[in-house]
């Protein structure tokens, strides 16, 4: 069972993203909101697995909304839902703890395995919005051309689907500081910077489902 939570300032947009989403079964939107301040306040009282978020919200906007649930309710995976294709305010909801992200006029194709993917705790970047965000993070001009091992590979997908450092030694059976030291090794392998830059580089490199 996947609960979300809708929150656009357009009565029509929420009413048809509800509709899409309640013929998928086992799927329930246990909240509406009409702006930002609302969103967060009924995300915090409700705890959806997913919220369903439109940048473009009177009062907060979609940015803010996004690191304020994060912050509260950091069970909550964000789904950006807007109407705006832009690299920037990308980078800036993926800072803000967004893990998914779909252009309103890719509802139709995307919307269904965002939430998919966001409530099974794995990141969604619709295709044209993925491209920019990785374009924007080529360090000097370059994409990433440090391969990595398999063991590499395993640490980076379960980092981009957003296991801590203590989960991810469970998982493999090793202890948290060696998770600690290969994650500071990846990150200088690769150029990179933070567990955002990781996402990127996992959702380029197939190392998670879409």
């Amino acid at each position: 069972m996947a609960r979300i939570l809708i929150a656009d300032d357009h009565a029509v947009v929420r009413t048809g993203v509800r509709r899409i989403l309640e013929d998928h079964p086992n799927w329930s939107v246990v909240a509406e909101a009409a702006d930002g301040k609302d969103a967060i306040t009924k995300a915090i009282a409700t705890k959806p697995d997913v919220a369903i978020v439109d940048h473009s919200l009177p009062l907060i906007d979609g940015t803010e909304v996004t690191r304020q649930v994060r912050q509260r309710v950091p069970s909550v995976e964000v789904l950006i839902f807007t109407m705006h294709d832009n690299d920037n305010l990308l980078r800036d909801l993926v800072q803000a703890g967004a893990r998914g992200y779909v252009l309103k006029s890719d509802a139709q194709q995307h919307l269904i395995s965002a939430v998919r993917s966001l409530a099974a705790h794995k990141p969604y970047f619709a295709s044209q919005a993925c491209e920019g965000l990785l374009e924007t993070s080529r360090p000097h001009g370059r994409m990433f051309d440090q391969p990595l091992t398999r063991h590499e590979q395993t640490i980076v997908r379960l980092v981009a689907e957003g296991h801590s450092n203590k989960q991810i030694a469970k998982i493999l059976t090793i202890a948290v500081k060696t998770v600690e030291n290969h994650r500071a090794a990846i990150l200088r392998k690769l150029d990179l910077t933070s567990s955002t830059a990781l996402v990127r580089y996992a959702v380029r490199h197939k190392l998670i489902e879409p």
